[in-house]
C-alpha cells in the first residue's frame, strides 16, 4: 500500500538531484527512519539521480512511503528514457563504468537499499526501484 504524502523530482541539472536528495531525507525522517538510515538513503538516492542525469540528461524520482506484509518503508522509483544499460549484471558489479567513474553508483545504492530491482531496455530507458525498511 502507498502511504500519502508522495514527491517527485524532475532531474534535468545537478541541482536538482540536490532536490531530491533533500525530498527523501524529509519523507523519510517523516517515516521515522534514523538519521544514519535517512543519510543512506539520500546517498542511494544521490546516486541514481546522478545516473539518470549522466547517462540519460532528463528522468524523475518519485519517492514515497508504503506498507508491504506489516513493513514500513520507503520507495524510490527513478526512471528515464535514455540509452538503456545493454548488460545490467555487468553495471551491478563494482569497479564498472562506460563513464570513466569509480563504478560505485548502481552498485552502491544497490547496498544501501534493503530492495533493488533495475529494469532497462536498451533504446528505451531504465527504471530503478529500491525500497528500505523500518526496523
Amino acid at each position: 500500500m502507498i502511504l500519502p504524502g508522495e514527491k517527485i523530482a524532475s532531474i534535468r541539472s545537478d541541482l536538482d538531484i540536490v532536490t531530491a536528495r533533500s525530498m527523501v531525507r524529509e519523507i523519510a525522517k517523516n517515516l521515522g527512519f534514523v538519521p544514519i538510515d535517512q543519510a543512506r538513503i539520500a546517498t542511494a538516492v544521490s546516486e541514481l539521480a546522478r545516473n539518470i542525469f549522466l547517462y540519460a540528461k532528463t528522468g524523475q524520482v518519485t519517492i514515497r512511503g508504503v506498507e508491504h506484509e506489516n513493513k514500513r518503508g520507503i520507495e524510490i522509483i527513478c526512471e528515464d528514457n535514455g540509452p538503456g544499460i545493454p548488460d545490467t549484471d555487468l553495471a551491478l558489479q563494482d569497479e564498472y563504468s562506460t563513464s570513466g567513474g569509480k563504478g560505485m553508483g548502481l552498485p552502491g545504492a544497490k547496498r544501501l537499499m534493503d530492495d533493488f530491482v533495475i529494469q532497462s531496455t536498451v533504446g528505451s530507458g531504465t527504471t530503478v526501484t529500491c525500497r528500505k525498511w523500518l526496523n
